[in-house]
């Protein structure tokens, strides 16, 4: 396995492409979503695209600390309710800002097996389902962002004076 290099915001424009879908899961892919992962977890985040490591194909990676979760293809079959909360990216490094999204996600996807999957969500898993699908349609959260965006330290130090 190996770390992949996430693309940033505002750097490369690959970020912003509609993906294309995944007919046939090959070794090179299977071997691109376990680098995913190493990357996810190495760069501590919840989620991760395969556009934000350069591929331009219909692939996420989730793990909200509940265990890994491989999408290909997925397709938002149902959301609900409202949730408003900071968000981030890795590939807009030290940066959150508010966004409001639906509380409930219900996706449609194909997992590692090609197997049709469906994956349900409240809350922070929700929250990542429609952040990561958003990449795949070449849409950064910041676009969602209501006011500004903060730099992460400000919003810690921030938190750390109030305690």
């Amino acid at each position: 396995m190996a770390l992949l290099e996430i693309r940033e915001y505002g750097k490369d424009d690959v970020l912003l492409k509609v993906c294309k879908p995944v007919k046939d899961l090959t070794p090179r892919l299977k071997t691109l979503i376990e680098d995913m992962y190493e990357t996810m977890y190495d760069a501590d985040g919840v989620g991760l695209a395969a556009p934000q490591v350069g591929v331009l194909r219909r692939i996420c990676v989730i793990d909200i600390g509940e265990g890994p979760v491989t999408l290909l293809n997925p397709e938002v079959l149902e959301t609900s309710g409202e949730q408003t909360g900071n968000e981030g990216c890795l590939s807009v490094p030290g940066k959150t800002g508010q966004v409001t999204r639906p509380n409930y996600a219900k996706v449609k996807a194909l997992n590692e097996d090609m197997q049709e999957i469906i994956v349900e969500g409240e809350g922070l898993m929700a929250r990542a389902l429609l952040h990561e699908i958003d990449h795949l349609d070449g849409h950064i959260y910041v676009d969602k962002v209501e006011g500004d965006l903060y730099n992460v330290e400000d919003l810690v130090e921030e938190i750390d004076e109030e305690e």
